[in-house]
């Protein structure tokens, strides 16, 4: 079984809200430390961010009202806690402790993500999915029922009836649809508002990205100030994760749709090797060379 959020989701509005503003901050400086929280809901959007780049309330506001409409945004900036600011002096290391397991997508999971971005291209409004089996449930706001059962016969669609959605009537906070974003995956914490030294962004992709390659469950666990992971450099891992990113589209592109995403990147596993690193001759595959082997496109 599994459940997937559109982008218009309130949610998903707010991982969306705090890509952006990781986006923005990656704009200002070449490695920045980021972490943001978002909650959006009933005419209102609370943002607070621990940051070692500032960021202008305008530009903040800017992306509110780009992804979420003329909302007032109340924004709190805080720098990084100086602790764990220490932490990276030396070189990248893991910001936090955590449990990662990256799963193969299913055959189930690829349908229904399929199914919410064709829904999603029609109507561009909250919607909200499941598929259990041969049991599918659609309810997808602002939409003609009817015109939904005929697309998808023996769906059932918005079962309440037609609905509105959206941040005017409900609520959303960061990372609160991980299981939309992740499928069978397993994390300890969220994928989105990030960046890229903390272990919940690039461990959490790392992990996904191998076990596509293997077609099966990859664990990996750390605690904070490591830096190799399961004999993997943690720089290794980070560039990784960066370069995924970039072939997404950047942070906000990365929370619209999660790890099970449609469009570039469809379902793909983009390594065409067992890994990002040659544990028989570490050093001297530190840098391009295994990345450029590696990061070639095939599918599932």
């Amino acid at each position: 079984m599994f459940e997937k959020v559109n982008p218009a989701h309130p949610d998903k509005v707010a991982d969306r809200i705090a890509g952006a503003l990781v986006d923005l901050a990656y704009r200002k400086a070449e490695d920045p430390r980021i972490a943001v929280e978002v909650l959006i809901g009933h005419g209102e959007c609370h943002i607070i961010v621990e940051t070692s780049v500032h960021l202008e309330y305008g530009e903040v506001q800017a992306v509110v009202d780009r992804i979420a409409g003329a909302i007032p945004a109340y924004y709190r900036e805080v720098p990084q806690d100086e602790h764990l600011a220490r932490n990276q002096e030396h070189g990248l290391r893991c910001g936090d402790n955590g449990i990662f397991r990256g799963t193969p997508v299913t055959e189930e999971q690829k349908r229904l993500t399929n199914i919410a971005q064709e829904l999603y291209q029609q109507y561009e409004s909250d919607g909200k999915y499941i598929l259990s089996g041969k049991r599918l449930i659609l309810c997808q706001s602002n939409a003609d029922s009817d015109r939904i059962r005929n697309m998808y016969p023996g769906a059932e669609v918005n079962p309440l009836g037609e609905w509105t959605g959206g941040t005017g009537v409900d609520s959303g906070a960061a990372n609160r649809k991980l299981g939309s974003d992740m499928g069978d995956s397993v994390t300890g914490g969220g994928l989105h508002g990030k960046d890229l030294s903390k272990a919940d962004v690039s461990v959490n992709i790392y992990a996904w990205l191998q076990a596509q390659v293997q077609g099966q469950p990859v664990e990996y666990t750390c605690a904070i100030g490591d830096s190799m992971i399961a004999g993997i450099p943690y720089e290794g891992i980070v560039d990784t994760a960066h370069r995924y990113i970039k072939e997404i589209g950047g942070f906000e592109k990365f929370a619209e749709w999660g790890l099970i995403r449609v469009g570039a990147g469809l379902f793909q596993r983009p390594f065409g090797c067992a890994g990002v690193w040659d544990m028989e001759n570490e050093e001297k595959a530190r840098f391009a060379g295994v990345q450029e082997r590696c990061w070639e496109r095939s599918w599932l």
